[in-house]
């Protein structure tokens, strides 16, 4: 990390999908372009953009925040490794959504795929397992005095993927974000397989939707809420009845982006990414 680098206001985003310039089913240009205009709120913040982790070397010296919205894109060994020590510096990584995924590999002989852990779930601190059809669902606020949450109501609902994260080191994480979830609704054939359903808490109904950990000087934050679709990228099969009561897909989703909750959110993380990196995470 270079010298002045706490005075830097500079952001990294990345937005995109697999492979690179496809929108592996989430409306990328909504989700960039809404993002953007976030962090042009933000007095002073220059914002370089990317579509996945292949240039990340060349950015992140000079970032005090990294921002990653991604469905596929994941950093390699490498990558990771150079994102490790940013973070361990004193940088700052908000992923949202589908940034807790990654590769998916072919299982058995029916088409089915399992998500791969790689070494970025470490640093991120979550795993992606699957999530149900699009649903509401009722989010609970944790933690209501950390800087992510602040202003932000006890609960709130919302239409989105219910995303089923595995925590990676539950003892480092400050949980922010819940839900209630008992057993993973899926259809048969539907979404991700996997060995068994760790993403459910002790008490086996709560699921982890955003945290925060730290990383050697830095920290991480992860919110898994935020798909969105368009009419020429949208691929999702059916909805749950909670959303639409035909079960049909809405061509144009937006589900949590047009909520006052999420747009506190990003805006609070944004905050929290480019505040001073000796502030707790």
């Amino acid at each position: 990390m270079s010298e002045g680098r706490a005075e830097s206001s500079r952001c990294h985003l990345i937005t995109g999908g697999f492979p690179p310039g496809a929108s592996a089913a989430h409306d990328m240009d909504y989700a960039r372009l809404r993002i953007l205009e976030w962090l042009s709120e933000a007095s002073g913040v220059r914002t370089t953009t990317a579509g996945d982790f292949s240039d990340l070397e060349r950015w992140l010296p000079e970032s005090r925040l990294l921002i990653t919205y991604v469905a596929g894109p994941y950093p390699n060994e490498e990558q990771n490794l150079a994102l490790r020590s940013w973070l361990e510096a004193g940088g700052r990584w908000l992923g949202l959504h589908g940034t807790s995924g990654g590769k998916a590999a072919r299982v058995g002989t029916q088409g089915a795929r399992k998500m791969v852990k790689l070494d970025h779930h470490e640093t991120l601190g979550s795993f992606f397992l699957n999530h149900p059809p699009l649903r509401k669902f009722r989010v609970e606020v944790a933690d209501p005095e950390h800087a992510l949450t602040r202003g932000l109501p006890s609960s709130f609902e919302v239409e989105d993927e219910l995303y089923l994260i595995e925590l990676q080191d539950p003892s480092a994480c400050q949980v922010l974000l819940t839900t209630e979830l008992e057993k993973d609704p899926s259809p048969r054939g539907f979404g991700f397989v996997y060995d068994r359903d760790s993403s459910v808490l002790a008490d086996g109904r709560t699921r982890v939707l955003g945290y925060t950990k730290s990383v050697g000087q830095g920290a991480v934050a992860y919110v898994a809420l935020g798909h969105c679709h368009s009419p020429a990228t949208n691929t999702q099969p059916f909805v749950d009845a909670s959303v639409e009561a035909s079960g049909k897909t809405p061509l144009e989703f937006r589900g949590a982006w047009e909520t006052e909750p999420f747009q506190r959110l990003l805006r609070n993380g944004i905050a929290w990414g480019l505040a001073s990196v000796e502030s707790a995470a």
